[in-house]
Formats: structure tokens, C-alpha cells, sequence
């Protein structure tokens, strides 16, 4: 019995596995960043109340989250991290 496996090889599923990499490695960095985040404000003794640790972790847009850890290493409290 022979299986046809043209389909893995095509131009379509190594687009698609590509796709699934660059999916994967910015969700890693999001994560990261979050974490990072948190951390930062936590050592800097930075109070991170519910709503804002909450607004942080849930945050899935990575330039939105390298603001907010740029801004982090400077504030003196959460609201400066969010300010517009």
C-alpha cells in the first residue's frame, strides 16, 4: 500500500508550516514581553493592581507591549506605563 505524500512536500504546506513558525515565534514573544513586563514593575516596586496585570497578560499586540516595557523602566507607577 502506497501513500501519496506530494501534498507535505507542496509549495502550500511549506507555506503554510512557515506560517505556523512565524505564529508561533511572535506568540513566544508576547509572552515573553508580558512576562518581562510584570517582572520589571514587580522589582522596581511598582504596584500592579488586578485590572492592570489583567490589561497586561491579555494584551496581544507586541509594539503595544514594547511600549508599555520601554515605558516601565522609567514610571514611577502603572498609570505613566499606560499613558497615551
Amino acid at each position: 500500500m502506497s501513500v501519496d505524500l506530494s501534498f507535505y512536500r507542496s509549495r502550500t504546506s511549506q507555506r503554510l508550516r512557515a506560517e505556523g513558525r512565524d505564529e508561533g515565534r511572535v506568540e513566544g514573544r508576547v509572552e515573553d514581553v508580558i512576562e518581562k513586563t510584570l517582572r520589571l514593575l514587580e522589582a522596581r516596586g511598582i504596584d500592579v493592581p488586578g485590572p492592570a496585570r489583567k490589561r497586561i497578560q491579555s494584551c496581544l499586540d507586541l509594539e503595544v507591549l514594547d511600549r508599555w516595557f520601554d515605558r516601565a523602566i522609567t514610571a514611577t507607577d502603572i498609570a505613566e506605563v499606560f499613558a497615551e
